[in-house]
């Protein structure tokens, strides 16, 4: 019990970043960084990101586990390009699973429906969910499933488990 306590506050401890005012430019800077590093090492996201009703963009996710685990990040939600709110990422997870690692991750809407359905709190991701890893000159050939596409990209850590199931997420308007 003890490490598991231990595991999670390493997570909320590397996720703890100032803001300024209601919002963190850093934040922001950091999620324009992240989706530029992952259409630059895979250039087929330039036309989700041109074509996409909106997306979410969370520069660091950080991931620990050792059987039972969990993820933590921030990010930054986009509707015709332009910042529209903040998300709050959270997973746990339990089974076979040991390490950590930290990863961006960016989610593409396809419509308005799959949007509303992510900004209203209601976007999880199933056990079987998962998402395409981003490697530098990868080739994909991604479809989006139920009107949305998510795609990763490692920054540190090595880990042996990489699912996206069991995430939840929370929206959070830029006005408040």
């Amino acid at each position: 019990m003890k490490s598991i306590i231990f595991l999670f506050s390493i997570i909320l401890s590397m996720n703890s970043i100032a803001q300024i005012g209601g919002w963190n430019p850093k934040l922001e800077e950091g999620a324009n960084e992240a989706l530029k590093k992952m259409i630059k090492e895979t250039s087929k996201l330039e036309t989700f990101k041109s074509e996409a009703y909106g997306y979410a963009v969370f520069p660091k996710v950080t991931k620990a586990g050792i059987g039972i685990g969990g993820a933590m990040g921030n990010g930054v939600v986009y509707r015709n390009h332009e910042v529209v709110g903040t998300s709050k990422l959270k997973q746990a997870s339990i089974g076979l699973q040991l390490g950590g690692q930290q990863y961006s991750e960016v989610i593409f809407f396809e419509n308005k429906k799959a949007f509303e359905h992510f900004t209203n709190g209601n976007l999880k991701f199933s056990a079987q969910a998962s998402a395409v890893a981003i490697t530098e000159g990868a080739s994909i050939d991604v479809a989006y499933k139920d009107g949305v596409a998510v795609f990763t990209r490692a920054k540190v850590g090595l880990m042996y488990e990489a699912s996206i199931g069991g995430q939840h997420f929370k929206y959070e308007t830029k006005d408040k």
